[in-house]
């Protein structure tokens, strides 16, 4: 069983993880190299004064986006690991039948290292592209000695090599624990689950109950629907404070960001639970249930976290930039006060809830096409 270069490809959602993680650290990670090798030529303290808020500022921002942005990524690779194994659980079980062990079976997951080796050199690569204008803007003002711009092995060794070597270890040892089932099961196809059975007869409708059971079941698509909203709301109002804080080309990078891990992980998200529930949704069609009834209890469990995505999202980003203005850049000069931005918040959450209920939407008109003799006869 062999997992192959093509099913790695298919994991594009961790190759557009790993680069905007790369894009972003290796434009604050290069510039703060450069900017460290100068650090003798700064002769005034004013200029000492930005030095050091550029310096911190590459910190924060490469702590913070990267980390945030690691977590998630290897949230999705649990997920998409235990994802395969369910799918190809016959498969698997006929191996172990055949006397192949579990540490055989999952170093053959370390090919999924390949989606973040991609992510990481595409991200590598495309901050070297706007690393000329990134550094101008940086020192737009003229306080600090001109900068030339850099090669450092030491960043293409860690933002590339070493986390595609990681991931793909992490791949190994998530999918050496998922194995560790019996064969027979993997051969029926049974999932263990942890959890109390529970009686919910009489409590609530067939399609309240459908609905509890499909969150229950896929409780990592609860996270991706929510950290979907996060970058939606966060980098959204983020970069609309951007051209007052820092530069246009910035809040213009975070918001293209943002939207790209958006729509990504929304994508995801809702077409693995369209395509886990494709049986369940044909069963209900056949028993009469109308389209709507369909889309409430597959799809409209997901919304309170999507709301309460949005609403950490919002404090998230005002809590960075209070951070960013009144401590990074304390002291400075020409920056301004930043206070939350009402206006620009309600017009996100507007746009939010137009576009995430019209995705919702269209995916519950997507049902209507799902083929009943397909799906019953498999």
């Amino acid at each position: 069983m062999i997992v192959s270069i093509k099913d790695s490809v298919k994991l594009f959602g961790i190759s557009i993880m790993t680069c905007c993680a790369v894009t972003v650290c290796n434009l604050f990670l290069n510039y703060y190299l450069d900017l460290t090798a100068i650090a003798d030529l700064i002769d005034n303290p004013y200029a000492q004064m930005f030095y050091d808020a550029h310096i911190m500022t590459a910190k924060v921002v490469c702590a913070v986006s990267g980390g945030c942005l690691a977590i998630t990524t290897v949230v999705m690779l649990f997920f998409y690991i235990k994802h395969y194994i369910d799918i190809h659980s016959k498969e698997i079980g006929i191996l172990k039948a055949l006397g192949y062990s579990d540490f055989k079976i999952a170093k053959g997951f370390s090919v999924f290292g390949l989606s973040v080796f991609i992510g990481c050199m595409t991200g590598y690569l495309l901050s070297f592209l706007l690393m000329p204008q990134f550094y101008e803007l940086q020192n737009k003002d003229g306080y600090l000695p001109e900068l030339s711009i850099r090669f450092h092995w030491i960043l293409f060794v860690l933002l590339v090599i070493i986390p595609t070597v990681v991931f793909a270890m992490i791949a190994v040892c998530k999918s050496l624990l998922k194995l560790r089932q019996p064969c027979v099961n993997l051969l029926k196809g049974i999932v263990k689950t942890k959890g109390k059975s529970r009686n919910t007869r009489d409590k609530k409708t067939f399609v309240g109950e459908m609905r509890s059971s499909v969150l229950r079941s896929r409780k990592t698509l609860v996270f991706f629907i929510a950290f979907s909203s996060f970058c939606f709301s966060a980098m959204i109002q983020m970069s609309a404070s951007m051209k007052d804080l820092s530069s246009e080309m910035m809040g213009l990078m975070i918001f293209v960001i943002g939207v790209v891990l958006a729509f990504t992980t929304l994508y995801i998200a809702v077409s693995t639970v369209i395509r886990s529930n494709q049986k369940n949704i044909a069963m209900m069609r056949v028993f009469g249930y109308k389209n709507e009834e369909c889309k409430r209890s597959v799809l409209d469990g997901y919304r309170p976290a999507a709301y309460i995505g949005f609403v950490i999202g919002s404090v998230y980003q005002y809590g960075l930039l209070r951070v960013m203005v009144d401590i990074v850049f304390a002291g400075v000069e020409g920056v301004p006060k930043y206070k939350f931005d009402f206006p620009v918040c309600f017009i996100t959450l507007g746009v939010f809830i137009v576009v995430y209920e019209g995705i919702m939407f269209a995916y519950g008109q997507a049902m209507k096409r799902i083929p009943l003799k397909q799906i019953m006869s498999e």
